[in-house]
């Protein structure tokens, strides 16, 4: 008996990298196996993203309540550098997808469009869906996973309870520990949730219709790891002055892995939120940067954008300027930045960006069905970006602060 438990325990406490990696080899091995048996497994993965979406807005809310409730006066939170990290981040990212678009251009094999999808008509309708999450009712915000309105009710609550009675915050800071326990167990239980998400993904599509947007997702991908591998390390670098990579390649392996498969940065909010407690980063920083992060901090969305509007614009033969590829950095950036507020996220906002060049809004939807089928890979890399820049901005943003605190 004693032995069983003390491999359980080794089990709990062992490197959850390392067992994720063995589930992503076993759900791979089951598909190929026997394609049948991999889609009965994939309720596992069903459960598990299902279980991170429940308990991340609670968490959002408890933490950034108890955070700022508990605040000691004169704290800096460092939130001003972060939000800037985030937004040069995204520009970027839109600037990278401009260039290696123009390096490799590419047509596409335009197919039907998508059924009952409608794209916002501009920039303005995208801003007024995010000022209107804002005010949003906090049960609604809550049931709906809206973190623009979580974040904004659990700000004023937090600030409401600021000057309460010491046990009313210390309540607020049991519930916040008690919540951030539930989440530690969920998390590891990833292995088998990436078990039956991998299974099931092969098992249906086995990648198959991918092969002819090889090129596209070449152009994707590739832009994707440029910003992953050099552009954010170059920024994060220019933040802490220091070798960046190790830092980038552990946000990456503890947060983009599971972001690749869960496909969700609200499911991944809670892997942030441990990740950035296991880097000792400050509490009161992450617990608004991580879910605003989520909302804003969109990279992988802005290069999703670009190179789908430029796709469409070579094949359409439309020339673009540089003026005009500027032109659509910005569109793009300031469009990522609004994904989360609109149902379908970064690939409904292609029609926006189409725009710019005159393309009509029913050729632009057949782009965003091309979207749709490359998705599996596009929409799983284009999160696992976004997801693990958040933890990278807030640990340089943290460090700087910190190193800048010694020096003075």
């Amino acid at each position: 008996m004693k032995q069983q438990s003390s491999f359980l325990a080794r089990l709990a406490n062992g490197s959850l990298v390392l067992q994720i990696l063995f589930g992503i080899i076993a759900g791979i091995s089951l598909a190929s196996f026997s394609a049948e048996a991999a889609k009965q497994v994939a309720f596992l993965g069903s459960l598990f993203v299902g279980a991170l979406k429940a308990i991340a807005p609670i968490l959002v809310f408890i933490l950034v309540a108890s955070s700022i409730a508990n605040q000691k006066k004169n704290t800096q939170t460092n939130m001003r550098p972060i939000v800037v990290l985030y937004l040069l981040g995204t520009f970027a990212a839109a600037l990278i997808a401009v260039i290696i678009s123009m390096m490799f251009p590419t047509n596409l094999v335009l197919v039907a469009g998508v059924d009952g999808s409608t794209p916002p008509q501009g920039i303005g309708e995208v801003i007024n869906t995010l000022i209107f999450k804002v005010v949003d009712n906090p049960v609604n915000a809550l049931m709906t996973g809206n973190y623009i309105g979580i974040l904004t009710w659990g700000v004023g609550l937090g600030l409401a309870l600021h000057h309460a009675s010491d046990s009313t915050k210390q309540v607020f800071a049991d519930v916040s520990h008690g919540i951030s326990k539930m989440v530690h167990f969920v998390i590891r239980l990833a292995p088998i949730g990436i078990f039956g998400l991998v299974a099931a993904t092969f098992a249906e599509t086995g990648f198959s219709a991918l092969a002819g947007y090889a090129q596209l997702l070449a152009v994707l991908l590739g832009a994707m790891a440029i910003l992953a591998l050099i552009i954010n390390p170059l920024i994060v670098y220019v933040k802490i002055r220091r070798n960046p990579y190790p830092l980038v390649l552990r946000c990456l392996r503890e947060s983009g892995m599971t972001a690749f498969f869960t496909r969700s940065s609200a499911a991944n909010i809670p892997v942030n939120m441990a990740l950035c407690e296991k880097m000792n980063l400050h509490k009161d920083t992450y617990s608004v940067s991580i879910p605003l992060g989520a909302t804003i901090n969109m990279g992988g969305a802005a290069i999703t954008i670009t190179v789908l509007t430029l796709a469409a614009a070579h094949t359409l033969g439309i020339q673009v300027d540089l003026l005009t590829a500027l032109l659509l950095s910005v569109v793009a950036a300031i469009s990522a930045c609004g994904a989360s507020g609109v149902a379908g996220g970064s690939l409904l906002l292609i029609p926006l960006a189409c725009s710019l060049f005159g393309i009509s809004n029913d050729v632009a939807m057949q782009v965003v069905a091309v979207g749709f089928i490359i998705g599996v890979i596009q929409d799983a890399a284009e999160t696992a970006l976004n997801s693990s820049t958040d933890v990278i901005f807030t640990a340089a943003a943290c460090e700087a602060a910190e190193n800048k605190a010694k020096l003075g």
